[in-house]
C-alpha cells in the first residue's frame, strides 16, 4: 500500500482534530506518553512555536519524533537504558536556525529477575550463534527505520495489545540459568496461546519473521521513528506492507523462541531506543 494511503489512515484516526489547543499543550494531557527522564524513559521537550515542524536530532544524529502545530511543537526523545546520568542535549532546527536543547536524566533502580530456560538458548551452538548474528543484523535495519510522521499529529496513548497479567516489566535485570544478560527491553503480558494481539496504534507492518530468541515476531511502524514489536507469537496473521488501524487483530500469543511459557513480549522504540511501554498506556505509569 502506498505511503500516502498510510498517512490518510493515520490522519483519520487522529484525536488531535477534536482536541482544543490548550489540551494538547498541558503537562499531562492524554495524547502523549508520560514524561519520565530516566534510563529507558522518555523526555518530552517543548520546542515552542514555529511556522513549520522543527527537525530534532540526538547527539548521535538520530532523528527524533516531533508532534504538534505551529503554536506549540513537542519532541519525544527515547532515553536508552544505557544512558549516563546527567545532562543530555538534542539539536533543534527551526525557523530561528539551529539551537541546542538540554534535558537531564535521573537515576532509576530496576528490579532483578531470575529465569530457567533451555540451556541451548543460553549457551548457543556455533550454528545457533551464526543464526542469531544474521537475525540481529536484520533487526537492526528495522530499528533504524524513520518514516515521516503525519502532517497532523495523532494521539500516542495506547491500550494494551492483548488482555492479560503483566508478568515482567521493562528494565528488569535478567539472569538466565545463573548467567546475566541484557535488561528486559519490553513488557511481558501473560496470556494463553491463541489470544488475539491487536494494534495499539495505527501503523504499517514492516517485518514479520521467526527468530531464534524472539520466536514469531511482528514489527509495526507508526511514523517518526516510533515502532512497536510483538514477540513469541504462535501466529502472524499479517504481511509486510499491511496497514493496520488501532484495535485491528494481526497476530496471536504463543510460546515461541526463548520463553518459559505463553506470553506476549511487547516492545516500543523511539529514535532507535527501546523505551518503557508502560509510559504509553492509558491511565498507567
Amino acid at each position: 500500500m502506498q505511503r500516502r494511503h498510510y498517512l490518510a489512515v493515520l490522519g483519520q484516526w487522529s484525536l488531535w482534530a477534536c482536541a482544543p489547543a490548550w489540551a494538547v499543550r498541558t503537562a499531562d494531557h492524554p495524547l502523549f506518553p508520560l514524561d519520565s527522564r530516566v534510563p529507558g524513559g522518555i523526555a518530552r521537550l517543548s520546542l515552542g512555536p514555529s511556522s513549520s515542524m522543527p527537525k530534532v536530532t540526538t547527539a548521535q544524529g538520530v532523528p527524533v519524533l516531533v508532534l504538534g502545530d505551529m503554536i506549540e511543537w513537542t519532541a519525544l526523545v527515547g532515553i536508552p537504558l544505557s544512558a549516563r546520568l546527567g545532562v543530555h542535549t538534542v539539536t533543534v532546527h527551526n525557523d530561528d536556525g539551529t539551537q541546542s536543547l538540554d534535558y537531564s536524566v535521573h537515576a532509576k533502580q530496576y528490579a532483578e529477575q531470575r529465569l530457567k530456560v533451555s540451556p541451548k538458548t543460553v549457551d548457543l551452538s556455533p550454528e545457533d550463534l551464526a543464526r542469531h548474528e544474521r537475525e540481529r543484523a536484520h533487526q537492526q535495519s528495522i530499528m533504524a527505520l524513520f518514516t515521516q510522521p503525519t502532517p497532523q499529529p495523532f494521539a500516542l496513548r495506547m491500550a494494551p495489545p492483548c488482555p492479560g497479567r503483566r508478568s515482567s516489566s521493562f528494565g528488569l535485570r535478567r539472569i538466565f540459568n545463573g548467567q546475566a544478560r541484557n535488561p528486559h527491553s519490553g513488557m511481558d503480558i501473560a496470556a494463553p496461546t491463541g489470544t488475539p494481539v491487536v494494534a495499539p496504534l495505527p501503523g504499517q507492518v514492516v517485518d514479520v519473521g521467526d527468530y531464534f530468541f524472539n520466536g514469531g515476531t511482528v514489527w509495526l511502524d507508526h511514523g517518526g521513528g516510533l515502532l512497536s514489536m510483538y514477540c513469541h507469537l504462535s501466529s502472524m496473521d499479517c504481511q509486510v506492507g499491511d496497514v493496520l488501524q488501532a484495535g485491528q487483530k494481526f497476530a496471536k500469543v504463543g510460546a515461541t523462541g526463548r520463553v518459559t511459557g505463553p506470553h506476549l513480549h511487547w516492545g516500543v522504540m523511539l529514535n532507535r531506543t527501546m523505551v518503557d511501554p508502560a509510559l504509553f498506556l492509558n491511565g498507567s505509569s
